[in-house]
């Protein structure tokens, strides 16, 4: 049985183009976006075709999906907003930010709030510590300068 739609494998068969005939496999990292973006998580049944689609085993698709913090092993909120927490944004305030969220949606880092709407996840550097704190929303989309203020506003526009 399939797992993902057809849509899925062709944008997943557009990567894997990408390289050579031989090299399938490096197609992986956006395979399991790809598998994210239609599923919302990455379970192990998913991890599994992808790794059978691709031609690898499944524990080097494990790997990859466990290494990097943009790929969602457990179910998430419909918006999962990721933090940078590192020193240089740290020093520019995103601790305070990190602070204010968690205040504001009542849980903490790797939670999901009640009602299902928010996931809030502590990011490592996001290539952005000149406009920290910065806050990215679903792995797509950056907000930087996070005040207090812009932060109420995102959570009141998400929802």
């Amino acid at each position: 049985a399939c797992m993902l739609t057809t849509d899925s494998l062709k944008r997943i068969d557009r990567e894997v183009a990408k390289y050579p005939a031989d090299q399938k496999k490096s197609a992986v990292m956006a395979a399991l976006v790809v598998a994210q973006d239609e599923k919302g998580w990455l379970s192990n049944e998913v991890m599994d075709f992808v790794a059978q689609y691709l031609g690898m085993a499944p524990v080097a698709v494990y790997e990859v999906a466990t290494f990097y913090t943009m790929y969602n092993l457990k179910p998430v909120g419909r918006h999962k907003l990721t933090i940078c927490t590192c020193l240089p944004c740290g020093l520019q305030g995103s601790l305070a930010a990190a602070d204010h969220l968690r205040e504001k949606l009542g849980i903490d880092f790797n939670q999901t709030t009640p009602d299902g709407r928010f996931t809030l996840k502590e990011g490592e550097c996001m290539c952005a510590c000149a406009m920290a704190p910065v806050v990215l929303v679903n792995n797509k989309k950056m907000h930087d300068y996070m005040s207090n203020e812009k932060i109420d506003a995102l959570l009141k526009e998400l929802k």
